[in-house]
C-alpha cells in the first residue's frame, strides 16, 4: 500500500488572536462552538505562555492545523507574537494550502489591508 503524500495534521483549527479580553470573550466563545461541534483547536492558553517553549510550540500547532483563523482586532497588530504567528500562517498558507480565514472584530478590514497608522491603537 503506498503511502500518502498528505502532511500530518493535529488541528482542524488554529486561532490567532490578541489579549485576554479577546481569550475570555469571543474567543472563547468561538472556541467552545467549534469544540461542541468537534472541531479540534488550538488556542494558547495561560500555562502556554508561562513555559520555555512558546514560540516553537506555536509555530508547530501553525503547521498542524488544517485552517487558521486570525481574528484581527485593535491592538493585534501592536504583539510581536501575533505577527510572527501571521507571518507562518501566510507561510503555510504557500507551502502546505493553510486554509486561512480572517475575522475583523471591531476593527476595519482596509485598515488592517492598508495598514493605516489608526490600526493597532485603541479608539478613544
Amino acid at each position: 500500500m503506498a503511502s500518502s503524500s498528505k502532511p500530518k495534521r493535529t488541528y482542524d483549527v488554529f486561532l490567532s488572536f490578541r489579549g485576554t479580553d479577546q481569550r475570555n470573550k469571543f474567543v472563547g466563545h468561538l472556541y467552545r462552538a467549534l469544540d461542541q461541534n468537534g472541531i479540534y483547536t488550538f488556542r494558547d492558553n495561560e500555562e502556554l505562555r508561562k513555559g520555555d517553549q512558546i514560540f516553537p510550540t506555536l509555530m508547530k500547532a501553525i503547521e498542524e492545523s488544517c485552517i487558521a483563523i486570525i481574528i484581527f482586532s485593535e491592538d493585534y497588530a501592536s504583539s510581536w507574537w501575533c505577527l510572527e504567528e501571521v507571518a507562518k500562517i501566510m507561510e503555510c498558507k504557500r507551502r502546505k494550502h493553510l486554509t486561512v480565514l480572517p475575522v475583523f472584530y471591531k476593527v476595519d478590514p482596509r485598515e488592517v489591508k492598508t495598514g493605516r497608522e489608526s490600526y493597532g491603537e485603541s479608539s478613544s
